[in-house]
């Protein structure tokens, strides 16, 4: 049986803490061994210890056993109206939109399939007081229209992307190919 060598080197002993030094769990002394009107009842037989301690006032009606300790557990007192705090966000002050006519919305319709060109959603939505998406909703362009105008809109953008540095078009493109992944 071999036994283990020892080392001779003593510069090879580790010099420094491996661990964190942590502080001691508190240890609060007990209230009650302490408590000068405590009484206390000792069972050795069954290895168990009573403290009883006296209220520190005499009881009233106010302080019984019966009576919850929290308020929170009463019963809600009948009060008066009172006014209800304002609302969180300044959205809820808006009234609800006005229901659209049905004239309005059949003049959305022939303003829009009459020129899109002039009569974009953000303009039509603003002369009748609307989003652009109820505008959308109501008055879509017929689907052949609509490719049409998105190509345009494309080439549009495409000149306009014409004019962009190297760096940014090297980005945009890194982001639209990271964008198929999603």
């Amino acid at each position: 049986m071999l036994k283990p060598r020892l080392p001779l080197n003593l510069t090879a002993i580790r010099s420094y803490a491996t661990r964190i030094a942590e502080k001691p769990p508190a240890r609060f002394p007990d209230p009650l061994a302490n408590a000068t009107n405590a009484t206390v009842k000792v069972l050795p037989e069954d290895n168990l210890t009573f403290y009883h301690r006296p209220p520190p006032s005499a009881p009233t009606p106010f302080s019984t056993t019966l009576e919850p300790a929290s308020p929170l557990l009463k019963r809600a007192s009948r009060t008066k109206r009172v006014p209800m705090p304002p609302l969180l966000r300044p959205s809820a002050y808006k009234p609800d939109p006005v229901r659209m006519s049905d004239e309005n919305v059949q003049k959305i319709r022939e303003l829009r399939l009459s020129d899109p060109e002039t009569y974009s959603r953000t303009k039509l939505a603003k002369m009748f007081k609307c989003t652009p998406n109820f505008v959308s909703k109501v008055a879509a362009l017929p689907r052949p229209q609509r490719k049409q105008f998105s190509k345009k809109m494309e080439t549009e953008h495409e000149e306009i992307r014409e004019g962009w540095g190297e760096k940014k078009s090297t980005y945009t493109a890194i982001r639209q190919k990271r964008r198929e992944f999603w």
